[in-house]
């Protein structure tokens, strides 16, 4: 359905740094920057951007919107978690924990703001 998820940033090397760490621990590579100065992160088929306001203003957070990024065990999504609050990501919501559709969930905030969740599939 969506061939790619775009959110801007006040601060791309910061970006990188969480970015390339949250990847990383999910089992991705590490995002590259194109000729347009944007952090493009592909992962499970999905691409990721990241980029500077092309209209010159701040770039703020969706109030109400959330990105979900699949991870294949608990593990990844704990490692997730763990790698993005080393770089400067903040926890929300609850703690990573198993839902009761049996997916197992863990939300951050990105540095500028962006919420993140990075979830398993749900059991079956």
């Amino acid at each position: 359905m969506f061939t790619h998820i775009m959110i801007g940033s006040n601060d791309l090397e910061r970006s990188r740094g969480f970015y390339d760490a949250t990847f990383a621990a999910l089992g991705g590579g590490p995002g590259r920057m194109d000729e347009r100065g944007r952090l493009i992160y592909a992962y499970e088929g999905g691409r990721l951007m990241i980029t500077k306001p092309i209209d010159g203003n701040p770039a703020t957070a969706a109030n109400g919107g959330t990105i979900g990024i699949v991870a294949a065990t608990p593990d990844h999504v704990l490692a997730w978690h763990r790698a993005g609050a080393a770089q400067g990501g903040t926890a929300i919501e609850s703690a990573p924990s198993e839902r009761p559709n049996g997916a197992f969930v863990a939300y951050l905030r990105d540095p500028d703001g962006n919420k993140l969740t990075a979830r398993t599939h749900p059991a079956k």
